[in-house]
């Protein structure tokens, strides 16, 4: 892609919040098709395309990657989606209604902003931003242009869940002051390598896209991307985040917060990633500053131990004036009430939510008959922890953050809270 035309790729529909004409929004009938593009069709856009595939009102009728190979498997998974290696050739179809984004991080606000600007709905995973700054791009982005946007935090679509939250705002556990959450698994270390030649027929400048430009290098390629600061989140926003999520939904805070402690790096691995394989972070949400109001929502990750937390890789437990209620993703629920005492209360549901709900939840407030269960503000939120966490950690010292006009007075913090972008791409306006 010539840099001219990348230039007025981004500048004239992406990166930039000027209002753009926009193709007139359209009310789907109960028995209309969803025409569908999958953008991305690694491990988890793979699992996109089959889940699209499912739903008997939805037609999946392009699967986009730069990887020939993956393009080609992810289009044989679902009869008649055609496969391209251009995002703009799903863009630019006037027909398509939704785009499900599954590329690596530093590209899923750029093309669901492309997408928005395009008429699209979308579904796009988790975390919704690569930096802080994308995700308030992205919230008024939705705004600016009515189209919905779901989150890929699919525990939201989740009915075991969705009551684990609903019997914590009825009380079950007193005020709930305290969210603790972790993410503890091993992850093998990435080694440490030089720079080489990309895969042949592979547009690895593309790939790079708007992130700043370094070259290619098998370790941080295929996965191996989430752990390097120009791509991706590390595994806090990988999968931290689900677990995150679930801890701020619970918590019942709808804000950013106030004060970010984290501490943490690389204390096991010696390798190239550049996020910490350990992390303890704490964050605080004021409320009006009186008891009762101020909440705190503490994360733990460490990528080298399989000795979990009750017994399980993921979970989140609130702590209430008067009880205690643990949940997982992978399941299991336990509530205890006054002096740890257990009840016999069960969820009447499955605690995770799968893809396939998640989209169909999207496809349902399309059509006016649902509220979608994550948009993008809730996205923003969520995944704006993960950004502050890895944030606190680079700088060494805690940030202090306004929940109100989500800024730092910091001006170190500001600068991690947003990303350079290559200078023949559109960076977001100040705002």
């Amino acid at each position: 892609m010539p840099d001219a035309t990348r230039r007025s790729f981004l500048t004239a529909t992406g990166l930039s919040l000027a209002a753009s004409a926009l193709p007139t929004s359209r009310a789907f009938g109960a028995n209309e098709r969803f025409r569908v593009g999958v953008i991305g069709t690694g491990g988890q856009g793979q699992s996109h395309v089959k889940a699209w595939g499912s739903h008997d009102d939805v037609d999946l009728v392009y699967v986009c990657d730069l990887d020939a190979e993956r393009v080609a498997k992810a289009a044989g998974f679902v009869d008649g989606a055609q496969p391209v290696d251009d995002l703009r050739r799903v863009l630019d179809d006037d027909s398509i209604d939704l785009v499900s984004i599954a590329t690596p991080d530093h590209w899923h606000t750029p093309a669901a902003l492309l997408a928005l600007d395009a008429g699209k709905h979308v579904y796009v995973e988790k975390p919704c931003s690569h930096n802080f700054r994308e995700g308030q791009l992205l919230v008024a982005a939705q705004q600016r242009t009515g189209r919905l946007v779901q989150h890929g935090t699919q525990t939201r679509s989740g009915l075991g869940a969705q009551q684990a939250v609903q019997m914590l705002r009825e009380g079950v556990i007193g005020e709930v002051l305290v969210a603790r959450a972790w993410n503890v698994q091993f992850r093998p270390g990435i080694g440490k390598e030089q720079p080489s030649d990309p895969p042949a027929g592979f547009d690895y400048d593309t790939w790079v896209g708007p992130a700043p430009f370094v070259p290619f290098q098998s370790n941080r390629f295929h996965y191996t991307w989430h752990w390097w600061f120009n791509f991706g989140t590390g595994d806090a926003g990988n999968d931290g985040v689900h677990e995150i999520d679930i801890a701020r939904w619970g918590l019942g805070v709808d804000s950013q917060p106030s004060l970010v402690t984290s501490v943490g790096g690389k204390y096991f691995h010696d390798d190239d990633q550049e996020f910490p394989d350990t992390m303890t972070a704490t964050f605080e949400y004021p409320g009006s500053g009186g008891p009762g109001q101020r909440k705190q929502l503490i994360f733990e990750m460490r990528l080298w131990s399989t000795n979990y937390p009750e017994g399980v890789d993921s979970g989140v437990e609130f702590l209430g004036t008067k009880g205690r209620m643990f949940v997982s993703k992978r399941g299991k629920f336990t509530l205890l009430a006054g002096r740890n005492q257990k009840s016999d209360v069960q969820l009447d549901h499955p605690v995770p939510g799968s893809v396939a709900s998640h989209q169909r939840n999207l496809l349902d407030a399309i059509r006016g008959q649902a509220e979608l269960n994550a948009d993008a503000r809730t996205g923003h939120l969520s995944a704006s922890i993960p950004h502050l966490g890895n944030a606190a950690v680079r700088l060494g010292r805690s940030i202090e953050l306004d929940p109100h006009t989500e800024q730092s007075a910091d001006p170190e913090a500001q600068a991690l809270l947003q990303r350079t972008y290559r200078d023949h791409w559109a960076a977001p306006a100040a705002s």
